[in-house]
């Protein structure tokens, strides 16, 4: 049987993505979509570390916009990645997949508080970990948390979950002429202003030589596709 590419991976989850066709909260058969993918590579001893978004409920940039304070707005949005967070978890447990949530803001009540030696040992045990409340400070983004998590417990790729196939040099929904990149690296995800994530998580991947694959969660089989190493999507590396 042929083995999987990568070891231990991060899944970065937008919250947008897991809204589906809504725009809005929680689209079932999205989130039990991620959870069979979820299931299907760690059963083949794939160790998932997952980071969810929390855009499909609250966006602190947008809660700033309308007068609320930048920071309490972040805190918020930070909530609504643990709303997401609790979801995905049951999701994957009723597909008897073992599950821990790790949160950067205590609440004991729901979610063990994140310790990196702990979450490298679920993952060790063949648990999913799926980190939730962002990085616990404000100002920063969920794919900042990504990039940092996988640093921390020594992810070999980080996998881009998107609602589209790849990263493109403009809105292919909006241009029909737009580009797709097959690899790039992370100089020219800065240089060009790609939207792959933010630039303080792609400066922080480059520094640590994480690897990005984006792709497209919405096709069945592509995230075993990507941890096997299959050309899929678009790759961020140094080359």
């Amino acid at each position: 049987m042929e083995q999987p590419k990568y070891k231990r991976v991060i899944l970065k989850l937008s919250g947008e993505a897991l809204a589906g066709e809504m725009g809005f909260g929680l689209e079932s058969t999205v989130l039990s979509s991620v959870a069979e993918q979820i299931a299907e590579i760690t059963k083949m001893g794939v160790e998932v570390a997952v980071v969810v978004g929390g855009g499909n409920i609250w966006r602190g940039v947008s809660g700033a916009k309308r007068g609320i304070d930048r920071a309490t707005a972040d805190y918020m949005g930070m909530l609504a990645t643990v709303i997401n967070a609790l979801a995905l978890q049951d999701m994957l447990e009723g597909l008897h997949i073992d599950t821990r949530v790790q949160t950067a803001i205590e609440m004991r009540q729901v979610a063990e508080p994140y310790i990196k030696r702990k979450a490298i040992r679920h993952l060790e045990k063949g648990r999913v970990v799926i980190f939730g409340a962002g990085t616990g400070n404000p100002f920063f983004s969920t794919d900042t948390t990504a990039a940092l998590r996988a640093a921390e417990i020594e992810a070999e790729v980080i996998l881009m979950a998107k609602k589209v196939d790849g990263v493109y040099d403009s809105d292919p929904k909006l241009n029909p002429d737009a580009q797709k990149f097959d690899r790039l690296t992370y100089i020219d995800v800065l240089n060009k202003g790609l939207k792959v994530m933010d630039s303080t998580a792609t400066s922080l991947c480059m520094d640590n030589d994480i690897p990005l694959i984006v792709f497209d969660m919405q096709t069945n089989g592509n995230m075993k596709k990507a941890v096997m190493g299959e050309t899929i999507g678009t790759y961020v590396g140094r080359e």
